[in-house]
């Protein structure tokens, strides 16, 4: 889709530098891949509550990185 848009040039500029591309268009495409990505990525606070774990569930060793210090 071809549109005109006004952009701040300074926030171009940042954005350029800091994504390291070399376009304008490339960059708006990536900050609005970003975008829809982050958006449709589901709330962690969400889940608050809806996730049922085992009777037992050792969390600590499922994670392989618990120290035992005994």
């Amino acid at each position: 889709m071809r549109t005109n848009i006004v952009i701040d040039d300074d926030l171009m500029t940042k954005a350029m530098e800091i994504s390291q591309l070399k376009t304008k268009k490339e960059t708006v495409e990536l900050a609005l891949h970003e975008f829809v990505s982050a958006r449709l990525r589901l709330d962690i606070s969400d889940l608050r509550g809806k996730i049922m774990f085992a009777d037992g569930y050792d969390y600590k060793k499922a994670r392989g990185d618990s120290v035992d210090i005994g």
